[in-house]
């Protein structure tokens, strides 16, 4: 049984609200806290289903909008998720109980990041940086850079950048503090606010956040096997304009897929025939050899890059190749947006592209990564588990009965944490049972015993874990 809530006074309670109404605002949200108060006390569980918006409503006699406003105010909190089709449900929370897994201090095994940092690591960069700190150098490196940086970063971003068929134009090459600085500065000058910006139906997370805080409305669009349909992108644009489209051709997070080269075409010609800008997302690139979208799509295609991840997230750099006719744009927002990068990352990067560290560190990653997904095949093998055997991540699609939030949440308890599929969504649509496994940051040993132990849940049942 769920308790009673306050409900909502005033004569209204059983008819439809005023918009904008003091009173009516405060009531949701009174009950609304009183939810989230049971939810962190644990009398609500994660995975738990709520009553249907009408059945809460009678219940507690409120509105039906209002009952709408409390389970709208609890998915933006973010302790509740919305399944089209099958209700709401609670989310899942981070704390769990005993860990199964043999972890020094209860200390959770992470599949939920990707930031991959080898042994040896440390040491190898501090060889590399150590003339950085010499006094002359580091007085260099004090002053404020611009986003077109210094001929010695571009030349070097040049190097780093190119791939098969494609190779940027070192003077065109802009920067920014980090990857995702980028993609806002790219984004911020391609789509104005109020306006559309296309995206895969499941997408990089951080994409949806920066359209939000632009005021960019998100629009999903379909994919298959291959990634994004273009027909997909034509028809969006041909029903409501868009104004630029945002994709991740290779290692696609979260599916970890790569387009094939006739797919790739095939999106070029679309981006042609509509006129339309794309933003590559480029951030695994280290992990491949496949030509960019850019190659294909010269004039409308923005590679965006950053050193966060063949590097470390603390020494990272954003990268941006744009086509000569929207370099203005993006100089002037990353100007605009306080996204120039500090002088001391561009110094770092150049040094440790031009001895080598870099590219150490890409073929032992790529390595990495393999060893990895090689794991992966062995422990879920017989499961639905896709995934390009280069990549740091993969996508998992549930067995029955199981749904992502209550396999995350049973996870959680084993000491596991892995991301639903909700996370990925774009737009209101219906979230796949799936959740995404990122690879990257426990010990080999540690993960070969979380994909054992992920394997035995998913055999399981949610009602033998107690999660329905």
């Amino acid at each position: 049984m769920f308790p009673r809530y306050p409900r909502a006074s005033g004569r209204r309670a059983r008819g439809a609200e005023r918009p904008g109404k003091g009173a009516g605002m405060q009531d949701f949200r009174r009950i609304a806290d009183a939810l989230a108060a049971d939810i962190s006390a644990g009398r609500l569980r994660p995975g738990e289903r709520l009553p249907p918006q009408r059945r809460f409503a009678r219940r507690h006699r409120i509105a039906a909008s209002t009952a709408a406003r409390v389970y709208g105010e609890l998915v933006r909190r973010g302790l509740a998720v919305g399944e089209v089709g099958r209700g709401t449900f609670v989310r899942s929370r981070p704390a769990p109980a005993e860990p199964a897994l043999a972890e020094p201090g209860g200390a959770r095994v992470d599949l939920e990041l990707i930031f991959p940092l080898l042994d040896g690591q440390a040491e190898l960069l501090a060889r590399s940086l150590t003339p950085l700190l010499a006094p002359r150098a580091l007085a260099a490196a004090l002053p404020p850079a611009g986003s077109a940086g210094t001929p010695a970063a571009r030349a070097a971003a040049a190097r780093l950048l190119a791939r098969a068929d494609w190779a940027p134009e070192p003077r065109g090459l802009l920067f920014a503090g980090s990857g995702r600085q980028a993609i806002a500065a790219a984004v911020s000058a391609l789509v104005p606010a109020g306006e559309r910006l296309g995206v895969e139906e499941l997408t990089y997370p951080v994409v949806k956040g920066i359209a939000e805080r632009l005021g960019v409305e998100v629009v999903p669009l379909a994919m298959d096997e291959d990634g994004l349909l273009p027909d997909a992108l034509r028809a969006a644009h041909r029903t409501t304009r868009l104004s630029a489209l945002y994709v991740q051709p290779a290692l696609h997070n979260p599916l970890g897929t790569t387009m094939p080269a006739a797919r790739r075409a095939e999106l070029a010609a679309v981006l042609d025939e509509l006129e339309l800008p794309a933003v590559e997302d480029a951030v695994y690139s280290f992990l491949h050899d496949e030509p960019p979208l850019a190659a294909l799509a010269p004039e409308r295609t923005t590679v965006v890059d950053s050193l966060s991840k063949r590097i470390a997230p603390g020494l990272t750099l954003g990268l941006l190749a744009p086509p000569p006719a929207q370099a203005g744009r993006l100089a002037s927002a990353l100007r605009s947006g306080g996204w120039s990068p500090p002088r001391f990352a561009l110094d770092a990067a150049v040094q440790l592209l031009e001895d080598g560290t870099a590219d150490a560190l890409a073929a032992a990653k790529r390595a990495d990564a393999a060893a990895r997904q090689a794991r992966v095949r062995e422990r879920l093998a017989g499961w639905a588990v896709h995934g390009d055997p280069r990549a740091y991540h993969c996508w998992w699609e549930l067995p029955p009965p199981w749904r992502a939030e209550t396999f995350v949440a049973a996870a959680a308890r084993r000491g596991i944490a892995v991301t639903p599929a909700a996370a990925f969504t774009a737009g209101s649509g219906r979230a796949p049972h799936a959740v995404r496994l990122a690879l990257a940051a426990p010990p080999v040993g540690t993960l070969d015993e979380a994909l054992r132990t992920l394997a035995a849940l998913a055999a399981g049942s949610p009602e033998d874990d107690g999660t329905e």
